[in-house]
């Protein structure tokens, strides 16, 4: 059998295409509920073929993927710490993700506690005692590595399907090398 090449498979940036030109009477906005039903759908399938782990961990690896070239795409990474911090709440908001709050950083070991409210993920599922932001974990720490240029493990301990009315996640840098700084 002949294998295509499916060049929508891998992604980069420009695949996001333009939207405004394509969807001029939809406009670029949508329901939550239409993000949801892919997200869950999608998670669901994957759950049942790789198990909930695996899934999960797909999950964290496209946030991560997605959260890299956010970064390099949205964010202004050449600015300091105060600045990109404004810069990345301020995207997430306009963009509808979430409320994005720094409850704590340690500039010596680089730790980071951060909330996002009416997290796009799951501000208002129901409460199943778990977390379930396993995407935000990886968009999250592609986002911080990329303007660190230091590898973070971020982990979501505190979620709306726990009981809580934000997403608190804990960031740390692992210790691996740092990947080279974007130029």
């Amino acid at each position: 059998m002949l294998q295509q090449n499916n060049k929508h498979n891998t992604f980069v940036w420009e695949n996001l295409g333009n939207i405004k030109m394509g969807r001029g009477e939809l406009g670029e906005e949508m329901p939550v509920l239409v993000y949801r039903l892919m997200q869950y759908t999608m998670l669901d399938v994957l759950s049942k073929e790789y198990g909930n782990d695996k899934a999960n961990e797909y999950f964290r690896r496209a946030g991560y993927l997605a959260g890299t070239e956010f970064a390099k795409n949205v964010l202004d990474l050449k600015v300091d710490f105060n600045s990109f911090w404004a810069n990345f709440q301020k995207n997430l908001k306009d963009l509808k993700i979430g409320i994005l709050r720094m409850e704590d950083f340690n500039e010596t070991t680089g730790e980071i506690i951060l909330t996002v409210g009416e997290d796009l993920d799951c501000s208002g599922i129901p409460i199943t005692d778990e977390t379930v932001c396993y995407y935000d974990e990886g968009f999250i720490s592609g986002i911080l590595e990329v303007y660190t240029g230091k590898k973070y493990k971020v982990r979501e301990i505190d979620c709306w399907a726990n009981g809580d009315r934000v997403c608190r996640f804990r960031g740390e840098i692992e210790e691996t090398e740092a990947i080279e700084a974007i130029e």
